[in-house]
């Protein structure tokens, strides 16, 4: 078995493998269902209804999604410049390091001030953090997948040493805590009394920002030459390695803005379990949108619902709320597989 390229897909085509992509992960989560002795259709419906049959159902959802569009675009943009960032989760945690530092009191400014410079400064931790694999990778020829996996690792013990040290609340009763950001560093909501808050409104932003850099600017197209064949673009005389340092520049400032989302608007705090994985399932966003910034808004949408709606259901019939992690994971192999079969065909010797 081999694979040949095919010529440019037709729209059709290149739609019609995502869908039976989804399509096939719903065949194979019944199946799983089945075998834990409920209904498909009605743990679907129940998974559907958690989702959104209500006003309290869609708020969760699109409030869960907050974080997983800022992650999906960091890793869109990322590996549209072949620039394997798997180091979300780093970025994300040190975003909501510099938001506690500079957003419980340090910085006394009003809302209109203080927020964006934390918001600024947050992308800048999380640029920084991307910029020693990119230039590890541009100088030295460092797999880029290995040492931002790491860093999640290093990450995640460097905020578990501060939230015993100098970021411990000394008020939280010896939880690991950081203390609760002020009133004028914390996002507003955008229906009073819900969780849903603002920061699924810069998200929005961050995705339109982001789908005009990627289509209509030359750093986009530097990006996508350098993506589809170095060799090719640097022969064209585009700087590769420039292009790579910019785009890990901004994906790992993107990925930050999830960290910063999660403090200011939700949490009010930070704490180890800031993230329950929006870094890792970033991937599986990204990859559903096909690496297409907008496409990243409906995929984080339809995996936060997936998440949701998976809790409500367990509840409900017994079945494990664990089939979530299962569909989003089969999701994730059926998409390569359709974006493989997009671009090549299979051929028997």
């Amino acid at each position: 078995m081999r694979l040949e390229p095919k010529p440019a897909p037709s729209l059709g085509v290149t739609l019609l493998f995502p869908v039976a992509a989804i399509a096939a992960t719903l065949v194979i989560a019944a199946l799983l269902v089945l075998a834990a002795g409920a209904s498909p259709f009605s743990v679907f419906y129940l998974v559907a209804r958690g989702a959104a049959g209500s006003q309290f159902a869609i708020l969760e959802t699109l409030t869960r999604a907050t974080p997983l569009i800022f992650t999906g675009l960091a890793v869109a943009i990322a590996f549209r410049a072949r620039l394997w960032n798997i180091g979300a989760e780093a970025q994300l945690y040190i975003g909501g390091v510099v938001t506690v530092v500079l957003g419980t009191g340090a910085l006394p400014l009003p809302s209109i001030v203080l927020i964006p410079l934390i918001m600024l400064a947050s992308m800048a931790a999380g640029a920084l953090l991307l910029a020693g694999p990119a230039l590890l990778k541009t100088r030295f020829g460092v797999d880029e997948v290995v040492t931002t996996l790491l860093l999640n690792f290093i990450v995640i013990l460097f905020v578990s040493m501060l939230l015993e040290g100098v970021l411990k609340d000394p008020m939280g009763l010896g939880w690991p805590q950081s203390q609760r950001v002020i009133a004028e560093a914390q996002l507003p909501r955008i229906i009073q009394g819900k969780r849903l808050h603002l920061g699924f409104v810069i998200a929005i932003i961050a995705a339109i920002f982001t789908w005009v850099v990627m289509k209509k600017t030359v750093l986009g197209y530097e990006m996508r030459a350098v993506g589809h064949n170095p060799e090719a673009a640097r022969f064209a005389g585009i700087p590769v390695n420039a292009v790579l340092m910019k785009t890990a520049l901004l994906s790992g400032g993107l990925a930050a803005l999830a960290g910063f989302s999660e403090v200011a608007g939700l949490k009010g705090n930070l704490t180890l379990d800031l993230s329950p994985g929006y870094g890792y399932t970033g991937i599986v966003v990204a990859m559903l949108a096909m690496l297409n910034p907008l496409g990243v808004i409906a995929a984080a949408i339809f995996v936060a619902g997936i998440f949701v709606g998976s809790d409500a259901m367990s509840r409900t019939v017994g079945v494990p709320s664990y089939i979530a992690e299962v569909m989003v994971a089969t999701a994730l192999l059926t998409m390569v597989t359709a974006i493989l079969l997009t671009r090549f065909r299979l051929r028997w010797k």
